[in-house]
């Protein structure tokens, strides 16, 4: 029993104590094997079975009711109810922009909020941004997360609950491949997604099951800003795509701009990309780049950049900034971004330019931050129209996956 149990602690390690049923929406399929075993429902030998059999109700079916379980007997129906729940996390607020993207403000244990953001029109269909913490340690000077201090990690369970939460939404129960419309996953939300590798692995487990919600490792992308030694981990572990939010080309820009620099420097970042496993033109590490009006928009860097990534299958994601209260940046001109994309893609490198998606509700990249954090929305609206008025709108026809 206690190699099972061990597995258990560990899913709540960086949990607050919790009182009352244990969740069992989100955990892994030893996980809910062990806790079947753990709370003695089950034998050894049966816990596999009846583990599966759930697990199929929970993640196929997304039900949130016991009694929906059609094929488990009454009687542990019932005992299921007395000892867990399928409850998912509130929804403290559902904002919807005028381009279609969902914001979701997600209340987790102790009252903390954590950030979830669903855009459509991304790659085959939608992509559904996820957080792996609630906020973040980097303090990037560019990033409105960044400026809200680490508060705690989330467990594998809350991550794939962001994911479930979209689907109750969405309306995307039972699974199927079929006109879905979350059909990529990105690690791209609060927090830096390498600091918690094991919960974000026992979250991908989870997410890919090809009998749960079923969304492919391929889709499935993890942004870190360069924690260089669980790069090639997180590849073997998970065979996630990589994204990396590089944002300067050289030492020095790139200490202001990303601090995580300056204890793994730019040429060590490029060695551990290069380890990772299974790149290829295929299996392409994505690099963000968010543009920063005379900071790091030149055409020299853009040069400097084709040079940096020569020999590693890349696409360069180039993202216009996104204005947040007290930023001390602006976003580049579009002219001036075009021209930076025109140097790159003559080089051979695919670089879409990221549409800007829900600025009017803050979900934009880098714009995340928990409810207390947040402005009212009059300021919001206000800074909107200030940010509409320094730059032009960006043309129809520069869309590209986030």
């Amino acid at each position: 029993m206690n190699a099972p149990l061990k597995t258990l602690d560990l899913s709540f390690s960086n949990r607050p104590e919790m009182s009352g049923p244990v969740p069992l929406a989100g955990l892994t399929r030893a996980q809910l094997r062990d806790v079947l075993i753990a709370h003695d429902l089950v034998d050894e030998k049966k816990a596999k079975m009846r583990a599966e059999q759930l697990w199929r109700w929970i993640y196929h079916y997304g039900v949130t009711d016991f009694d929906e379980m059609t094929n488990v007997s009454k009687a542990l129906r019932e005992t299921l109810k007395a000892k867990f729940t399928l409850a998912r996390p509130e929804i403290t607020e559902r904002q919807v922009s005028v381009d279609g993207t969902r914001k979701y403000l997600i209340k987790l244990e102790s009252g903390i909020e954590v950030e979830t953001v669903f855009i459509p029109g991304v790659g085959r269909s939608g992509a559904l941004c996820v957080s792996s913490q609630v906020g973040c340690t980097l303090n990037c000077t560019f990033c409105h997360t960044g400026t809200q201090p680490l508060v705690r990690n989330l467990t594998a369970a809350e991550i794939v609950t962001q994911v479930m939460i979209a689907r109750d939404d969405l309306g995307e129960w039972p699974t199927s491949n079929e006109d879905r419309e979350i059909t990529n996953i990105v690690f791209m939300g609060m927090g830096e997604p390498l600091y918690t590798l094991d919960t974000v692995s026992d979250a991908i487990d989870v997410i890919s099951d090809h009998e749960g919600i079923a969304i492919g490792r391929r889709r499935i992308t993890v942004s870190t800003s360069g924690v260089v030694p669980k790069i090639p981990e997180l590849g073997e572990r998970t065979k996630a795509m990589l994204a990396i939010s590089l944002h300067a080309t050289n030492d020095a820009l790139r200490n202001e701009l990303v601090p995580l620099n300056k204890k793994y420097p730019i040429a060590e970042l490029m060695d551990a990309i290069r380890a990772y496993p299974d790149l290829s033109n295929a299996k392409r590490v994505t690099f963000e780049y968010v543009m920063l009006k005379g900071v790091n928009d030149s055409l020299a860097e853009a040069r400097a950049l084709v040079k940096l990534l020569r020999g590693i299958p890349s696409k360069i994601n180039l993202i216009p900034f996104n204005p947040w209260p007290g930023s001390p940046y602006e976003c580049s001109d579009w002219d001036q971004i075009e021209a930076f994309a025109d140097v790159v893609n003559k080089a051979g490198y695919a670089s879409p330019i990221r549409t800007p998606r829900g600025r009017d509700i803050f979900a934009a990249c880098g714009q995340l931050k928990s409810e207390s954090q947040k402005i009212r929305a009059s300021e919001r609206r206000r800074l909107e129209r200030e940010a509409e008025e320094k730059q032009d709108a960006s043309p129809e026809d520069q869309t590209s996956q986030a």
